[in-house]
């Protein structure tokens, strides 16, 4: 680095530089067009923001983790391209060429001045070792970068998106925010001397783009993805052509692709800085690779999307139900999976959508230059074949957002219809279950009546011989004169009064029962009707008009609709019971010893 001699400073800059801390409140206020109260918010965010954002003294090791990557083009040196990654405050300093010594005419007051004018084109990389880690950099080093170039401070908005955090924050916030200070004389804080003429335009916005980070050859659906967000800010003057680029992101991508624009293998076109003209295409040729990075890959994740969700749920569509068909049961959990993947799907729609407004925003602003009064007429005559191409190109390049944004809003009404109808297997499901739970509880209570009428048929007798056989009533002695127990001998005595009272007292029970049955029916059948008239819709007084009673509903429960004997018949013809009483007979041989005849086989 040459040595030149100091280049004194308006002391409006240098008030704001030695109070740089307090950015943006220090921000000169000819060179800014927010409020003093907004700044002032932009101030309370930015320190409440900086334990996360920032690298911190004390808890971060500093001194290994600092860096800066800083590329300066056409330096006021000579040097075509001068770079070097900035390690720690005192070299960035250095860097920046400024220095802070006593006046020497009032030794409380301090000076700032300059050892070198500002290049060309400066490109300051502001990055972080991942999308959700700190900046590596410290907030008073940030500060004095934003304060030293005058950087507006909405840009903020787009750099507070940053640092160490869980989950990806603000993913949702998109913006283009612009300045034009293009009046002569100008608004702007002038600093000739540092190639600032204070005639410039200026402008931030935030692109996001979509990277592949592994690949699980376990499932699909187990790759992982990362949408990550890129703040840019841009600065030019419209006199010296001087340039200044500012881009804050996670990892060093972005670097190096401009690193190649720049670079020895880039074109030319792309890294003159030799007039004012060629000053304004290089920009533009910066602008076209960030949209261009925030294009890549958007095609192969919706593809992705589009697999997982294929795989996730085409059973629901191809899958073949009823009988016969092994089919897949669904769960409530396969529904919240459908929802996380429209949630997904709807977040790139989003970010498809928030990326093409954005590209618009750049458009329009390029575009509108042409007819701005006070922007150079060389630039005008000289550049406007290469704003058209430049137009033309950020045209392809929202087409191209347009077309995936396109298949990502089919793939969100597949996975709604798609949700639908795997509800729709899920209810199915239960309804199966239901009908199948109601079959169970219709045979078993054919079952219980069967198992009552046959209680009824058997009680009397029941009872009957077990009071007889209690010795109240005895018609035959069963031992013999000395008390040996004998073989004994049929008594048809007893067995006439055993059937004289069982088989009235069998008709009297089933009587009972089957009026019993028949009383509780019919007040079942003269209740319902009541019923249903006390649910009828509440109408409007009408002298004229009449209640009409709905006709009486037959039942629709089967087993009201036919009697216990008609219910018994329709369970006994079914094919498992009469299987089931086969095997339940086939258990006992029928006897065929005389009543009046003991066997004396082994029971």
């Amino acid at each position: 680095m040459s040595k030149m001699a100091p280049i004194n400073l308006t002391s409006e800059f240098q008030e704001s530089y030695l109070n740089s801390t307090n950015y943006p409140e220090n921000l000169i206020s000819k060179g800014t067009v927010t409020y003093r109260s907004t700044l002032a918010s932009y101030k309370e965010r930015l320190d409440a923001a900086a334990p996360n954002l920032c690298l911190v003294d004390g808890e971060d090791n500093v001194e290994e983790d600092f860096e800066i990557p800083i590329r300066d083009l056409e330096t006021s040196s000579g040097k075509a391209v001068d770079k070097k990654n900035i390690h720690s405050p005192e070299e960035l300093t250095e860097w920046l060429g400024t220095a802070v010594h006593t006046d020497q005419t009032n030794s409380r007051r301090q000076v700032v001045t300059a050892q070198k004018k500002d290049p060309k084109c400066r490109f300051i990389y502001i990055y972080a070792e991942h999308a959700r880690d700190q900046l590596k950099t410290t907030l008073i080093s940030l500060t004095q970068i934003l304060t030293f170039h005058q950087v507006m401070p909405v840009y903020l908005d787009f750099m507070l998106v940053f640092g160490a955090q869980s989950d990806p924050k603000d993913l949702r916030f998109s913006g283009f925010r612009e300045q034009s200070m293009m009046k002569h004389p100008p608004r702007g804080p002038a600093l000739p001397d540092l190639g600032r003429s204070g005639r410039h335009f200026q402008l931030c916005y935030n692109l996001k783009g979509v990277t592949f980070k592994q690949k699980s050859n376990e499932n699909i659906k187990l790759d992982e993805w990362s949408i990550r967000q890129a703040a840019i800010y841009h600065q030019f003057d419209i006199v010296y052509g001087t340039t200044l680029w500012v881009v804050t992101k996670g990892r060093t991508d972005i670097q190096q692709r401009y690193k190649q624009l720049t670079g020895p293998d880039g074109r030319s076109e792309d890294k003159l800085f030799g007039s004012l003209d060629e000053c304004f295409r290089s920009s533009l040729a910066a602008h076209l690779l960030y949209c261009h990075w925030s294009t890549e890959d958007w095609r192969w994740y919706i593809r992705w999307l589009e697999s997982v969700i294929d795989a996730e749920s085409s059973m629901a569509i191809y899958g073949p139900r009823g009988p016969g068909y092994a089919h897949r049961q669904y769960k409530p959990y396969h529904i919240q999976d459908l929802q996380y993947w429209q949630d997904k799907v709807n977040e790139a729609i989003m970010v498809l959508e928030a990326n093409i407004e954005v590209i618009n925003a750049i458009r329009r602003f390029y575009t509108n230059l042409q007819n701005h009064k006070d922007f150079p007429d060389l630039l005008k005559t000289q550049c406007a074949d290469d704003v058209t191409t430049f137009a033309a190109h950020l045209d392809e390049i929202v087409a191209d957002f347009k077309m995936q944004m396109s298949r990502a809003k089919l793939l969100a009404n597949i996975i709604r219809d798609r949700k639908e109808l795997v509800l729709q297997h899920l209810q199915g499901q239960a309804a199966e279950r239901t009908e199948q739970l109601n079959m169970n509880l219709e045979r078993e209570a054919i079952v219980m009546r069967i198992i009552t009428i046959v209680t009824l048929i058997y009680l009397p007798a029941t009872f009957v011989s077990t009071f007889f056989s209690t010795g109240v009533v005895k018609y035959q002695s069963q031992d013999d004169a000395d008390g040996v127990q004998g073989n004994g001998s049929f008594s048809s005595t007893a067995l006439k009064r055993w059937l004289q009272v069982t088989l009235p007292l069998t008709a009297l029970t089933l009587f009972i029962a089957w009026t019993t049955y028949r009383i509780a029916d019919s007040a079942r059948l003269h209740s319902k009707p009541s019923r249903e008239l006390t649910q009828l819709p509440k109408k409007a007084h009408n002298p004229t008009q009449k209640y009409q009673s709905e006709p009486k509903r037959q039942p629709t429960d089967p087993l009201q609709q036919q009697s216990a004997w008609q219910s018994i018949q329709k369970f006994m013809k079914d094919s498992k019971v009469n299987s089931l009483i086969m095997r339940m007979m086939s258990w006992r041989k029928i006897p065929t010893l005389p009543l009046h005849k003991t066997s004396k086989g082994v029971t």
